[in-house]
Parts: structure tokens; C-alpha cells; sequence
């Protein structure tokens, strides 16, 4: 919420925004993404190199959705009701593809 500053006129003016977290969660997200690009042209591609993009990648999805929608303000309870239905659709795609990679061990 703005806070604001009054003068003796009876005029109020906003305070100025908070950029210090602004730029704060713009350098760890340029970091991050600057490992990606060294990743992503230093590894060779295989499973790991895939897991460690998507494990990144919901980092950077977590970091961002906690300061820029205020995630990390909220109560427990609501983090939780966000949370818990985002990992098990996680956990439903990852055993789609291990199930639907299986079809091509029985032929």
C-alpha cells in the first residue's frame, strides 16, 4: 500500500516506489538465466541437462510469482491451496510420460 507524505497545504504526494526490489529480483533472474545459457552451451543434451532446465525454470517461476503477484505476503494456508494442486499436476504429467514412454518397450 502507498504510503503517503502530507504537507502543511493540505497536498499529499506518493512515496517512491520500492526499485530496490525491483532490480533486486531483476539481477537474480538475469543470473539465472545467464546459468541457463551457460548450461545449455556446455552440456551436452541428455536427461540431465533437461532436468536441470526444468528445475530452473520452476525457480524462476516461484521467485517470480512470489514478488511480482505478492505470493510471499500471503498466509501459509493460501501458499498451500496454490501449491499443493500445481505439484500433483507435476506429478500427473511426469507419469503420463513415464507410462506413455512405455508403449515403445512392448513392441
Amino acid at each position: 500500500m502507498a504510503q503517503h507524505t502530507y504537507h502543511n497545504d493540505g497536498e499529499h504526494e506518493v512515496a517512491p516506489a520500492q526499485t530496490g526490489t525491483i532490480w533486486r529480483t531483476f539481477w537474480i533472474l538475469a543470473a539465472i538465466t545467464a546459468l541457463e545459457f551457460i548450461i545449455a552451451f556446455t552440456i551436452p543434451a541428455g536427461t540431465i541437462k533437461t532436468a536441470i532446465f526444468v528445475g530452473m525454470t520452476i525457480v524462476k517461476a516461484f521467485y517470480i510469482v512470489g514478488e511480482f503477484m505478492h505470493l510471499k505476503h500471503e498466509t501459509k494456508s493460501l501458499i498451500w491451496s496454490i501449491l499443493l494442486p500445481c505439484i500433483f499436476v507435476v506429478w500427473l504429467l511426469i507419469a503420463l510420460l513415464m507410462e506413455g514412454g512405455s508403449i515403445f518397450q512392448l513392441r
